[in-house]
């Protein structure tokens, strides 16, 4: 035990930056983290008793750093939330992200440059949004550290921890990660003086002397579905060399299935969403999975969704990942526990660092200062389960909850996207971007997000470009379609905007999604997807000589669905 390098893990989560480190045979000493289920959950799996603390206790305070423990080793993962990109829409704050930062760097200072130092190496893992906003080197002073370096003989402005050679851009499937998880890793070994990049072990390039990636399906075929759960079988670890009984595996015999409704929302923002690329639904199993979450959430862009194992259409067609699959997804073993709620498992979850990713680090840290490399990895073989609540149901679930929208939700939708170009309907004015007013609206868009032409259709425009379609061979088809039952399915606007609510139709009236969704289908019906409109004289779409026919036909449907609806 005592020949052990120490580690030290900073926002430590449920543990997936120590876990690998664990493996490579470190001894996991303290974890530092401000939230509960978090800590909780850290020695649960450590066999520690670390409490709670808020990070910020050591931005001001030089003998809350010092009451740290000396070790090898330190290791910290900054929680990424307000760096992300896609958090409010990559607007919120950043100075919570900086400063945590800031202070984690603070704490490796001090422990690097103090007097007999033992440190041997250190790492910070974030997103990679995080470089933008950190600076590239920290000065003593730069880190509130003037005084400690006075006493220390240290100039205040001598670099104390340099980033700008010293990170790298990680993606966790180059180490055996179930997933394609790009993350930054800042830091250093000592004894070398700047980051080692780990070899990588695996590549997506079938000529390449590294393994072939690893993906969801070598996880779905060796492991049970949560519907296959068999009293006496074993489950062998896809990862490691675990077999445990099937009645000790935790957090995955239970039904993730989810609405149509829900579903039918991911299927649209991945496929056809209005101004980013297209995205495979469902998952395609045969390639590493994207990036775990830390929500699990089923209707939006990054949610991550599978065909179910079960013979379902409509509600449960597809299902979340359970718990556990996620887990394995990140690379803990499967005797790892989580502790709480589901939502703070998949929180633990998806917060965490690969463990794929930790463990290369460990092993670069164990070669450059030539000391032994374990034969096997250190895993826990046997679970314990005392105290953890289990999300294992063993039962299907019963779709009686309809998910609603909130009120006065804002509505936008396109039935086809073609290049750039868009024709919407939705109840708010996208140009200005203002909140739902009861009003329903027809717009073309021309390109992708902010700065490109809006072009606002009236009311009844319908009737202007009626003629025109009547010349296009498909177009008496098309127009019969539209005005005999589509049309007839369209209600008023505060019908139009309480059935988007209730996520729901009635016999006399679809909701918007429902419309948009027919009016492709019958796009796709009457079979126009390769036919051009040149417009000539007719200036209908503003900023373009020519659209796809299919286009004009649903700029056709969609003001009909606005002027009806608004006429009501």
């Amino acid at each position: 035990m005592g020949n052990k390098l120490k580690v030290i893990d900073f926002f430590c989560g449920a543990g997936g930056f120590s876990e690998g480190f664990r493996q490579m045979g470190y001894e996991i000493l303290h974890g530092y983290d401000s939230w509960k289920p978090a800590v909780d959950t850290f020695n649960y799996n450590f066999n520690l008793k670390c409490k709670a603390k808020n990070i910020l206790d050591f931005k001001n305070s030089i003998d809350e750093i010092e009451k740290v423990p000396d070790t090898e080793v330190i290791i910290g993962s900054p929680p990424c939330v307000s760096f992300s990109s896609s958090n409010k829409s990559g607007n919120a704050d950043k100075s919570l992200g900086v400063d945590l930062t800031e202070t984690f760097l603070r704490i490796v200072a001090v422990k690097k440059h103090q007097p007999n130092s033992i440190l041997k190496a250190w790492f910070m893992e974030n997103v990679v949004n995080s470089k933008r906003y950190l600076q590239t080197a920290y000065t003593f002073k730069d880190l509130g550290l003037v005084d400690w370096a006075l006493k220390h003989r240290i100039s205040p402005l001598k670099i104390a921890i340099n980033l700008y050679e010293n990170s790298s851009i990680i993606n966790s499937a180059d180490y055996g990660s179930f997933q394609k998880r790009k993350r930054i890793i800042s830091g250093e070994i000592i004894k070398c003086q700047k980051l080692v990049i780990p070899e990588k072990t695996h590549s997506d390039e079938s000529l390449s002397h590294l393994k072939p990636y690893n993906n969801i399906n070598k996880i779905k075929s060796k492991f049970p579905s949560p519907f296959d759960f068999k009293k006496g079988r074993f489950v062998e670890d896809v990862q490691y060399n675990i077999s445990i009984s099937v009645n000790l595996l935790t957090d995955h015999f239970y039904d993730t299935g989810v609405y149509m409704t829900e579903w039918e929302m991911s299927k649209y923002y991945k496929t056809n969403h209005p101004f980013m690329g297209k995205m495979s639904f469902p998952e395609n199993e045969f390639n590493p999975s994207r990036t775990i979450t830390a929500t699990s959430i089923a209707n939006s862009r990054e949610s991550i969704l599978y065909k179910t194992e079960l013979d379902r259409t409509g509600d449960g067609e597809y299902r979340l990942p359970t718990v556990r699959e996620a887990a394995i997804i990140m690379g803990f073993p499967i005797c790892y526990q989580f502790l709480g709620l589901e939502s703070s498992k998949w929180r633990l979850v998806g917060n965490a660092v690969c463990c794929a990713v930790s463990r290369a680090f460990a092993k670069v840290v164990l070669k450059e200062y030539k000391l032994n490399i374990p034969a096997n990895l250190i895993v826990s073989t046997y679970p314990n389960l005392e105290g953890v609540l289990n999300l294992n149901t063993y039962s299907l679930k019963k779709f009686d909850n309809q998910p609603v929208k909130n009120k006065n939700a804002r509505f936008r939708r396109h039935a086809i996207k073609d290049g750039n170009l868009t024709v919407t309907l939705s109840n708010y004015d996208i140009e200005i971007n203002t909140k739902n007013d009861n009003q329903w609206y027809t717009s073309i868009q021309y390109g992708n997000g902010k700065g490109f032409p809006i072009q606002k259709i009236d009311d009844k425009f319908y009737k202007k470009i009626e003629d025109l379609i009547l010349l296009k061979t498909t177009g008496t088809k098309f127009l019969s379609i539209i005005n005999n039952g589509f049309t007839d399915k369209i209600g008023g606007s505060q019908t139009l905007q309480e059935l988007y609510e209730a996520q729901k139709s009635t016999e006399r009236y679809k909701n918007p999604t429902e419309l948009i969704d027919e009016l492709k289908f019958i796009l796709d019906k009457i079979g126009v997807e390769n036919d051009v409109f040149n417009q000539n004289e007719h200036k209908i779409f503003q900023f373009k000589n020519e659209v796809p026919l299919s286009q004009l036909y649903a700029l056709y449907a969609i003001n009909k669905i606005s002027t009806i609806a608004n006429s009501k």
